[in-house]
């Protein structure tokens, strides 16, 4: 028997796509967010007989009323940073699968390093970053180190927006979590261990449709869920290419912000001037753009062994449809494993090739 899908934030931007993408799959979730009159409005969108739950972050007790064992936690609810640890306590306090959407390096940490041991314990599964930020590049990667073979010594990843993109095309989220991400501590795989950087600490080019575009460093769930299954990985790099010619002077900012005291000041005032949810791109806006991502792998020389390019739709579009597939298939049993877990040991490499192919993201 299938557990309850329970969407937290379902009110929100990402979270409205999550539940309209669940819906058009057939399934019931439990809709869930602080405002009773605003989850009404949505249940009464999206077709009778959704039940709707009220619970807030600032009432961690809400949070763990929400799900029992054997079902699966969605959250939207970002600044994960911020707001993110009440649903991941309370998934492990309950013993019910977890998937988040978050796309922020700390909380990806938090989540890999502090509550996967005591979801282990638990029996339970955490899949976070389970949107455009991070699965696809995961996917790339593990198909393009499936094609090196055991060469591979290091493997780098490229994310792109395709398309013409506004200055509206970035949700309240996205710019509350990027915020973070500048003045937050970062991460990367060097030397065959994880290891503590700034954010945009490197900047490279990739090659995307004839052009070079250049990409920021990002601490990403590639560099803890790739040498896991190719531990002879020595270096694993995560680029965002959203920035365009903004990336070196981003680079620069990240150092600024690294020094002792600067980057604790500036994440004060980007978390009172930056708000979470507050809406985001419509349909219209969303079709115009879309989502270019590869995948390159070398060996210890640094010689090109493969590369894997996926291509499909706008990032947000990409993400509703993510977190509909993956909350069904874990609540159909199809998470193989326990703790924190990355999208190809959660749910299987050719499994979730086939789930991404079904939201539009596909090799090119």
């Amino acid at each position: 028997m299938a557990g309850r899908i329970v969407l937290f934030g379902a009110t929100g931007y990402t979270g409205r796509l999550a539940a309209e993408a669940l819906v058009a799959r057939g399934e019931t979730p439990v809709l869930a967010a602080r405002s009773a009159e605003r989850l009404r409005e949505l249940a009464a969108e999206l077709g009778d007989g959704l039940e709707t739950a009220q619970a807030d972050v600032s009432r961690p007790q809400s949070v763990r009323e929400l799900v029992e064992r054997g079902d699966v936690l969605v959250s939207t609810v970002g600044p994960f940073a911020r707001w993110g640890d009440p649903a991941a306590q309370a998934a492990i306090a309950a013993g019910a699968h977890y998937l988040d959407s978050t796309g922020e390096p700390e909380f990806v940490r938090r989540v890999f390093e502090r509550y996967g041991p005591g979801a282990e314990a638990a029996g339970c599964a955490m899949v976070t970053a389970f949107g455009y930020d991070w699965v696809p590049g995961n996917l790339a990667g593990a198909l393009a180190l499936r094609e090196a073979g055991g060469a591979a010594r290091r493997v780098d990843v490229g994310y792109y927006m395709t398309g013409r993109a506004g200055s509206g095309d970035m949700s309240g989220g996205t710019r509350a979590s990027a915020a973070g991400a500048i003045t937050a501590p970062s991460f990367g795989w060097r030397g065959g261990r994880l290891v503590t950087e700034r954010g945009a600490k490197r900047v490279r080019s990739f090659g995307v449709r004839g052009k070079e575009r250049p990409a920021i460093s990002v601490g990403s769930s590639e560099h803890f869920t790739l040498p896991r299954r190719h531990p002879e990985l020595l270096e694993v790099n995560a680029y965002l290419g959203w920035f365009g010619p903004a990336s070196r002077p981003m680079q620069a900012m990240s150092l600024v912000t690294s020094l002792p005291g600067v980057g604790t000041a500036l994440g004060a005032v980007t978390g009172r001037l930056v708000k979470g949810s507050t809406g985001g791109p419509d349909a219209a806006a969303r079709s115009r753009t879309g989502s270019h991502v590869q995948a390159i792998a070398y060996d210890a020389s640094g010689s090109e062994l493969s590369r894997v390019v996926l291509e499909g739709p706008n990032g947000y579009t990409l993400t509703g449809d993510f977190l509909a597939w993956g909350a069904a298939q874990a609540a159909r049993g199809g998470l193989r494993g326990t703790g924190a877990l990355g999208p190809v040991d959660g749910f299987g490499l050719d499994e979730l090739g086939a789930g991404c192919a079904e939201a539009g993201l596909r090799p090119v």
